[in-house]
Parts: C-alpha cells; structure tokens; sequence
C-alpha cells in the first residue's frame, strides 16, 4: 500500500509523477501549501512537517528525489531506473540528486524571500543571488547531458527530478533562468502521459481541511 501527502506542484509532485508513470496503485491526499502550518496532525504524520511524505508498506520517506528510485526499484525491475551494472549507472545516481540538491535548492531560498516571508523579512538581494546560483547550475546541468534525457539515453527517473526543477523555475518567476534547451527538455517530458496524469490527479484529489 502507497499513500502519497502531496500539495499542488510541489517537490511531491516528484513522486506523484513516478506513481504513474509507473502505474502503481496509491491512496493521494492533496493538502494546502504548507501543510505544517494548515493541515492539523500533520507534523504526527511527518515530524518535518514538509511534503512529499510517502507511506509505503507504512514506512514513512520524505525526500522526493530518493522515492522515485525506490519506488522504480522496490516494485521494479522497471526501466525507470538505471541499474548499477548500466554503463549509465553513475550519471543516473548523479543526476537523480542534482535535480534536488543542487537545483531545487537555491529556488526555495529564492522562493522564500520573494513569496514566502511576511513583506518585512523578505531579502530582495539574497533572493537574487540565489536566482543567479540556479540559473548556472542549470546551465552547467544541460552542458552534462548526453542525449534529450539527463542520462542512459532513456527516461528514468533522474528525469522526473531534474525536469520538476524546470517546472518548479517556470512557476516561481525564474524563466529567464531557463535556457531554451532546458525548456524545450520540460515541453517534451510534459508531453508524457504520465506527466499528465499526475497533473490531472493532484486536480482531483482530496484536499484536507
């Protein structure tokens, strides 16, 4: 059994994305962003209060660059993951975390000092470097790619990753960060039925009070 804590496009949105492309059976529950604040109980379920909090067989996993491969692994055998003997192996693990740790990263600080905060904490200059930081990292992110996905010439979920911190650049007033190789990369995954799918379900999922 697999019950995914989601909100709307956020950095679950990962692993909503791998269910189905995956076509796994799961339960969703789309929540307000953020959920430690407006969701009651919520911090009982995931004590770091963040999403995607993913329950599966009942164990709890809460970063949404590592679900995808468990998901991909635990359920697999499934091409969406590159196994350790591909020649693609390296690449696969490098770009499943860089799509987190070095991509979405520097976003949320941006996100944090131009939205998030109250007017008065909101740090205009830091909220800049940090769009700049993203900007080259993505940058040098396209120069790595071998093919039109980020690794083994295939989709795996090293693409989910690193393509949600495209989606997350177009939605956050970072677009002028994204070279128009990177776009032209999120049109094409956009296109999968998957991508789409999940997109419709977090429409219709369930939204807690």
């Amino acid at each position: 059994m697999i019950k995914l804590y989601h909100c709307a496009d956020a950095r679950s949105f990962r692993v909503l994305w791998a269910l189905e492309e995956l076509g796994l059976p799961y339960a969703l529950e789309v929540m307000p962003f953020p959920p430690r604040f407006r969701v009651e109980g919520y911090k009982d379920l995931n004590p770091l209060g963040t999403v995607p909090a993913c329950f599966i067989d009942g164990v709890l996993m809460t970063e949404s660059a590592a679900i995808p491969h468990v998901l991909a692994t635990r359920f697999g055998p499934s091409e969406l993951a590159v196994a350790p003997d591909e020649p693609g192996y390296p690449a696969y693990m490098n770009f499943l975390f860089m799509g987190e740790a070095t991509l979405t990263f520097p976003q949320t600080i941006h996100l944090r000092y131009t939205r998030l905060e109250p007017p008065e904490r909101r740090v205009p200059q830091a909220a800049e470097d940090y769009a700049q930081w993203f900007g080259s990292r993505l940058r040098n992110a396209e120069t790595m790619m071998g093919s039109e996905f980020a690794c083994a010439e295939r989709f795996t979920m090293a693409d989910i990753s690193v393509g949600y911190a495209v989606m997350l650049a177009q939605s956050i007033g970072l677009e002028e960060q994204v070279t128009p190789g990177m776009a032209d990369y999120l049109e094409r995954l956009s296109q999968r039925e998957g991508f789409q799918r999940a997109k419709t379900a977090q429409g219709s999922g369930a939204i807690a009070s």
